[in-house]
Order: C-alpha cells, then sequence, then structure tokens
C-alpha cells in the first residue's frame, strides 16, 4: 500500500532527503518546489517503506489505507499531480522512474577550518533552520538571541491552536536548545538592552530572523474603530502571546467579517466558531477559551476581492474547513462570475475545492439565521468600516454596487510585514532588508533569513531552504576571508547580556518553563497550558534555576 501526503505538509522536504526511490516531488532542486501548496507521492512508484511517515516533522504523511476520513481524498490529489506527466511518457504503462539529479555536497570545508561563532537572532522556524544546518553540518558555536523569554516564534505563536500536527515541527528544533555547542539568550531585546555592533563584536557572523511583526492597513475610514483589529492581533491572543491582553478580543457581535481570504484568514474565521470542547484539549491560551465559551459569534464572512480561482488559501486548508463539525461553509451567490468560475474549474484546479459547496445570497441587513456558518465572499472590496463609537457594519464594493454589511468587528488579514531592524538597511516597499543570497548589503558578517529576507510568504517549511542558501552564503564568505574579525568571545556576550538585563533566560530555564507548562497540560487533558506573561515565563525559568543553586 502506498503513502499519500496530506494537509499538514509543511514543505520542509524532510521527506525527499528519505526517500529511497526519488518518488516525492517538487525536490528543492526543481523549479515547482515552492510554489505548490504541498509535496506529493507518486503513488506509481512508492515502495510504502515508510521512512518518509518516519521523518515527516508534523506527521502530514499516512498510508492509503489508513488516511483519517476526513482526508482520505489525499490519495487523489497526491496521484493527480503526477497523471500529467504520466501521460507525456512514451511508455505509459511502464514502471514511472524519476530521475535522480547530480549529487551536491554544499558543506565541505576545509580540513583546518575554525569553528565560527554565530549569532542567531529570533528562534522561530526560519532562526532554527538556520541554526540546525550550522550545527549538523559544521563545528560552528550558535548564539540564540530571542526578545520573548521563550523561544518558538510562529510555531508557538502562529499556528492555530487545533493543528497540533503542524506544531510539531517545533519538537525538531527543541533538540538545538539544549545543544552543547548552543548558547541561548531568550528576553533579550536587541536594540535595548543590546546593540547589533555589540552582537556583531562578539561573533564572526549575525544572522537576523525576526520575521515580519507588523500587519497590512486597509486604508479605509473607520479601521480604527473599537472592534476592528488586525488577524495578526487576534492569533497573538488566542496564542497567548506576552504582548496580546487577556481583554483585547470583545466576542459579543454576532456576525464577524474578516478582510482576507489566505489561510491566516481561514485559521480566525475557524477559531471563532470551533466547538470550545474541542479546542479545550489544545494548547490555547486559557483567557481566549474562557472568552470563546462565552461568545455570540454565530457567522464569519471572508471577503476576497478576486475570486475563487485565484484564493490566498491553500487547497488543503479550504478542504479542512469542509470537516469543521457544526460549521457550514457556503458561498455568497452575489456575483456572477463566481458561480461561472465554479461550474467550469478544473478538477485539479483551486475553485474545484469549492464543488459541493451551498450557494446563497444571504441578507446582510439581518442578524445571522440560526447555525454556525462560514460565508466565501468573492469580488468584494471594503470601502470603509461604519459605527458610533465601535464597528457596527462594513461598507463593500462590488459589481452589483456598494452595499452594507451588518457585523459587530472586523479582522483584517492581508498580510504580514517587516519592520526596520537597528542597524541596518531596510526597503520600505518590501518591508525587508536588502540582501544578496541572505548576505546583508554593505554590512559584512551579517545575513538574514526568513520572512525579513524574503517577505512575508512561504510556510515553515519554506524557511529551511532559504536557510540553507542564507548559510551557504555565510560559509562561502567565511572560507573567502571576508567575515570581519570579532573584539570579544561569545562567552563575554553572556556576561554582557546579563549585565544588561537580569530576566534573561537560559536553556535550563526554558526547560523549566517547557515541564511546568505541560505538567499543567497533562493534569486538564492538553497538549500544555500556556505561561501568558513575561512576568510568569521569567517566574517559572528563575524558580527552577534557584532551586538548582540549592
Amino acid at each position: 500500500m502506498t503513502y499519500a501526503i496530506t494537509q499538514t505538509c509543511c514543505s520542509d522536504a524532510t521527506c525527499v532527503a528519505v526517500c529511497p526511490v526519488n518518488c516525492i516531488h517538487p525536490t528543492p532542486q526543481e523549479r515547482a518546489f515552492g510554489s505548490t501548496e504541498m509535496l506529493h507521492i507518486d503513488p506509481a512508484t512508492c515502495i510504502a517503506c515508510g521512512a518518509c511517515a518516519d521523518a515527516c516533522p508534523v506527521d502530514a504523511i499516512f498510508p492509503v489505507d489508513r488516511l483519517p476520513a476526513a482526508q482520505k481524498e489525499y490519495a487523489a490529489i497526491n496521484a493527480a499531480y503526477y497523471e500529467e506527466a504520466e501521460a507525456a511518457r512514451p511508455e505509459p504503462d511502464g514502471p514511472n522512474f524519476h530521475a535522480w539529479g547530480e549529487p551536491e555536497f554544499p558543506r565541505v570545508l576545509p580540513a583546518d577550518f575554525a569553528p565560527l561563532k554565530v549569532a542567531v537572532v529570533g528562534t522561530g522556524p526560519a532562526g532554527m533552520y538556520a541554526a540546525q544546518d550550522l550545527l549538523l553540518h559544521t563545528s560552528a558555536e550558535v548564539t540564540l538571541i530571542d526578545r520573548l523569554p521563550v523561544a518558538g516564534g510562529l510555531v508557538r505563536y502562529g499556528v492555530a491552536p487545533d493543528h497540533p500536527a503542524t506544531k510539531k515541527v517545533g519538537d525538531t528544533f527543541a533538540r538545538f536548545h539544549a545543544h552543547p555547542r548552543v548558547r541561548m539568550h531568550l528576553g533579550l531585546d536587541v536594540g535595548t538592552d543590546v546593540t547589533p555592533e555589540e552582537i556583531a563584536a562578539h561573533h564572526d557572523a549575525v544572522i537576523y530572523a525576526v520575521g515580519a511583526s507588523a500587519d497590512r492597513r486597509l486604508s479605509i475610514p473607520g479601521e480604527e474603530l473599537p472592534g476592528s483589529l488586525s488577524a495578526s492581533a487576534f492569533v497573538a491572543w488566542y496564542n497567548a502571546h506576552p504582548d496580546a491582553a487577556p481583554d483585547a478580543v470583545d466576542l459579543s457581535a454576532e456576525r464577524v467579517v474578516v478582510v482576507g481570504n489566505g489561510n491566516v484568514a481561514l485559521d480566525v474565521a475557524r477559531i471563532l466558531l470551533a466547538d470550545p470542547d474541542t479546542l479545550a484539549r489544545t494548547d490555547i491560551a486559557d483567557h481566549a477559551l474562557a472568552a470563546l465559551r462565552g461568545s455570540k459569534v454565530r457567522e464569519v464572512v471572508l471577503l476576497a476581492r478576486r475570486g475563487p480561482e485565484h484564493a490566498a488559501y491553500t487547497t488543503s486548508e479550504l478542504l479542512a474547513l469542509k470537516h469543521v463539525p457544526g460549521v457550514e461553509l457556503v458561498v455568497d451567490d452575489h456575483d456572477p462570475r463566481t458561480a461561472a468560475v465554479l461550474d467550469a474549474a478544473d478538477p485539479h484546479g483551486k475553485a474545484a475545492a469549492l464543488h459541493g459547496v451551498a450557494r446563497r445570497r444571504p441578507d446582510w441587513d439581518e442578524p445571522p439565521a440560526p447555525g454556525r456558518r462560514i460565508v466565501l465572499r468573492f469580488h468584494c472590496t471594503p470601502r470603509e468600516v461604519l459605527g458610533e463609537g465601535r464597528v457596527e457594519a462594513v461598507r463593500v464594493a462590488s459589481d452589483e454596487g456598494e452595499r452594507t454589511v451588518r457585523a459587530g468587528m472586523v479582522l483584517r488579514a492581508i498580510g504580514y510585514r517587516g519592520v526596520p531592524v537597528a542597524g541596518l538597511p531596510f526597503d520600505e516597499n518590501s518591508g525587508t532588508v536588502p540582501h544578496e543570497a541572505g548576505r546583508v548589503t554593505g554590512h559584512p558578517g551579517t545575513y538574514v533569513v526568513g520572512w525579513i529576507k524574503r517577505g512575508p510568504t512561504g510556510g515553515i517549511g519554506a524557511n529551511r531552504t532559504c536557510a540553507a542558501e542564507t548559510v551557504t552564503t555565510l560559509l562561502a564568505d567565511a572560507v573567502a576571508g571576508a567575515l570581519p574579525a570579532p573584539r570579544h568571545t561569545p562567552r563575554s556576550f553572556q556576561r554582557l547580556a546579563r549585565r544588561r538585563n537580569r530576566h534573561v533566560i537560559d536553556a535550563r530555564g526554558l526547560a523549566a518553563i517547557d515541564r511546568a507548562e505541560r505538567t499543567q497540560g497533562k493534569a486538564t487533558g492538553r497538549p500544555r497550558v500556556k505561561l501568558s506573561t513575561v512576568a510568569e515565563l521569567v517566574a517559572t525559568a528563575r524558580s527552577k534555576r534557584i532551586s538548582l543553586r540549592h
């Protein structure tokens, strides 16, 4: 029985590296890598060895005969990826062999090459993929720095709580936190506690993996009204981010409008309508769970400027939305272009995922009908957020003219944006740090990786190939003697960090936080109960350190 890759695929290509028959595509060497939504296993070549399933960091690979009920369709999705290539082969009835590329050895360094001292600023996926590459393939010593008192970045604070398999990639990174060649400084803010120049003075190279922490604006009237907020703020709230206040979200409205239709938009819509008893078995923030138990939200409307064939969400996330218990998925039939696209959709196209979904024309002047539903409204642009003192409606425009949609909350989910990094150049148009294959322009020894490098595109796995490029550039510079010589050592940087901020957390403190959260979770049938404030995180980390001294 062959295997199939399913919804939670992170596309980091770990499975590609272990497949003995090269049947998982696209590979990082192929042009399509990064443009497809997921990787695919060729059922005509797979030998069912299971190596890919063992290697997958997010438990996305299953034998076809053991696919969960909600993911049975992925057997056909995997096979369909190869149908066109199979039909084009001269002998389509024979074995479907996949050509191997030339072997590559990108991490071959001189035998007498001294261990590099590299600082990585940011402990999310991009930073940890870079650290992993350095630790596994070189003798480098790595200093991990993060402004938050806990590691994880978007794995901890960006992945929806009802996607536990995706969060498992964090376990892969966690094994490097206590690596003997790693020093960890959590809760250390670059630009406030230490400067970029001070980090550079203690290391051979510095890699910035600081992500894209700002959200894009709608720039329409009424956007600042109470009840209008970014989806990133909502995600931070339900994921117990220390920057999010427990009372930051009011769920007293029956209808919520989400502007955007990417995966984040689908996430917030799903969480708003999910059964709280189901969420109670996840690591959702306690304050968010309590608010959702008392929530009045029954309908979420997703507004998209373009049609279903150009939707920003991935097909796999939309398919998952069709299986949320007790939640109806509806397409607003207000625009004839939407119906035309859905009726004529290619079976393998994105719009085809909406086949069988109900189409209606809701009355937006009335309260939502009984039940819980998510409504996809395509070819629709928000013009103004309306309300006296807080959000009451959204004025939208489409080919049928302008109208208002009654709603008590508006979430904008139209993308993230990078912010300037102290001491580094910044491109305001792209929201990124200018670079050449990861090397910061005009700053020898300084590098970028992840969203601050390429913009807020690509999921968790895209950071693996992005990090590989940056590390390759860094090592080439090191071999060429192009790195500035540090004036001090990483150990002296450790002393500097603790002088500047006495609450800095190391690997032992992080382990104490992890144990405390998992212990609380075990007592309530959850994977963990997240500590949601800086004070709680620091106190938990320090309590363990103090007990070890005694």
